[in-house]
């Protein structure tokens, strides 16, 4: 079936020229209102990004993500291996947030919060602009033969932009190891972890390649969020859009005349500049409608609305609204989908937050060592063997910690220490025996409970399997 000649631009994408090669984008520098407010959000974010390694709560680094030693830090909030399945509900919270976003407001999120579009636009483009100039002066410095200009010009942003890089990897290296042995190895020198440097070398190279030279393409090629967006979207979802009834009218774009009366010529409030064209950082065409490439930065409103003013016309031909809003004039409304959404997302919440909160302190796992059967011992005693793990989740060690039998009539006794300290944000594993009476089991299997005390504090109870012989049934 072939394509509608007002739909071809959908077969292709603008950073892709029709004989499959590299078509390299030149964003002329955006201004004005909006660009002031994402500059303010893109600061303020990439300080917590920076600051966040450094800042310590009640000893715990604010976030880590220590995929090696299965460490996590969450807003200062420690997460063990054992508390996965509070990462799998914030996973979860997080993924029906970015549904019910999206369903509302678009594509927002790429281009006001998004790393990559913070770095690309409020860093590496601009670092572009101070060396080789805006849009036209980069087009011609990249046509011109490589002379002293260019070769100074690319060697000066090629160098900033690896320093930059360089810089970014160790941010987030500080995030994987944790800010301290970060410092600790940069005090030491590269020497003298050579492995780890390494590493950091090819994080490097990874983000200078990224911001170097695949750019936008991260955005239209890479990010899945831009296909996710086509199934999210609808009518009254709220989109960066060109208003087509304002901007075409009856008789269509048109170039400005001011010797004109434009509104009563029938000519559309669009005048052709392509100045929305020219803004954008991914090469698409506001105009044709909402596009997969559409990081929703703005910059296009901007653009417009400069225009508008300087012919004298109203703003907002191209702004924040729904398809719904152009067509038929409705104003944003809270439908039966964001409403289903919302409450799944309240649901998780309220479940995340009690679960978070009953979180103990201390983790207990107490098992039957494999491949072992009760003692008989004197007086009637019946003896299992037992591993125990205790995971302290805390930034305090924890002294005095010992096992006592709640349901049973019976002893605990570890093969070291009666009595040890568990450290902080550590484990204490050992093995232990547990000897209960005979005439107190109801079976050859019982579910017996363990305290785990710290002097004379419960702090946590773990149940387990005891086996005992068939005659005491």
């Amino acid at each position: 079936m072939e394509t509608p000649e007002n739909e071809i631009f959908r077969d292709s994408i603008a950073t892709i020229s029709q004989e499959g090669k590299r078509s390299w984008i030149y964003p002329k520098k955006p201004s004005g209102k909006f660009y002031e407010y994402r500059k303010l959000v893109s600061y303020l974010l990439l300080a917590i990004l920076f600051v966040s390694p450094f800042i310590k709560i009640h000893g715990n680094q604010f976030i880590l993500l220590n995929v090696l030693e299965r460490r996590f830090n969450i807003f200062g909030f420690p997460f063990w291996p054992q508390d996965f399945h509070l990462v799998v509900i914030m996973m979860i919270i997080g993924v029906v947030f970015v549904i019910l976003f999206t369903a509302a407001f678009g594509r927002l999120f790429c281009g006001w919060i998004c790393p990559q579009t913070i770095f690309m636009e409020m860093v590496f483009r601009r670092i572009e602009y101070w060396i080789e100039g805006d849009r036209g002066k980069q087009i011609r410095l990249s046509k011109q033969p490589w002379n002293a200009e260019k070769i100074r010009k690319k060697s000066l942003k090629w160098f900033v932009f690896f320093i930059i890089s360089f810089l970014i990897a160790n941010i987030f290296l500080a995030y994987l190891i944790g800010s301290d042995k970060l410092l600790e190895y940069v005090t030491e020198g590269p020497l003298e972890n050579l492995s780890t440097f390494i590493s950091l070398l090819i994080f490097t190279a990874v983000f200078y390649f990224i911001f170097a030279w695949f750019r936008e393409q991260v955005c239209v090629i890479a990010c899945p969020y831009g296909r996710l967006q086509g199934v999210l979207l609808d009518n009254k979802s709220i989109v960066v859009a060109y208003d087509h009834k304002r901007g075409e009218k009856e008789k269509g774009r048109a170039k400005f005349n001011k010797q004109e009366d434009r509104p009563a010529s029938g000519k559309g409030d669009c005048i052709d500049c392509f100045q929305c064209v020219h803004v954008c950082p991914t090469g698409i065409d506001i105009r044709n409608g909402t596009q997969l490439e559409c990081v929703n930065c703005t910059a296009c409103i901007d653009a417009c609305d400069s225009i508008m003013e300087s012919v004298h016309l109203p703003k907002g031909l191209i702004r924040y609204a729904s398809e719904d809003n152009i067509e038929k004039k409705d104003s944003f409304k809270f439908s039966a989908r964001l409403k289903g959404y919302t409450a799944v997302l309240v649901i998780l919440l309220g479940v995340f937050t009690g679960m978070l909160f009953l979180r103990n302190d201390v983790e207990a796992r107490i098992l039957r060592l494999p491949g072992q059967l009760y003692e008989h011992k004197e007086g009637n005693m019946i003896s299992n063997v037992y591993t125990y793990k205790l995971v302290n989740k805390t930034t305090e060690d924890i002294p005095d910690v010992h096992f006592k039998v709640i349901s049973h009539d019976g002893t605990v006794t570890t093969v070291r220490n009666e009595h040890f300290t568990v450290p902080k944000q550590g484990i204490a594993e050992g093995t232990l025996f547990i000897e209960i009476d005979a005439a107190a089991l109801s079976g050859d299997r019982n579910k017996v409970k363990i305290g785990v005390y710290s002097g004379d504090e419960l702090i946590e109870t773990e149940k387990t399997s005891f086996l005992g012989p068939r005659s005491y049934q």
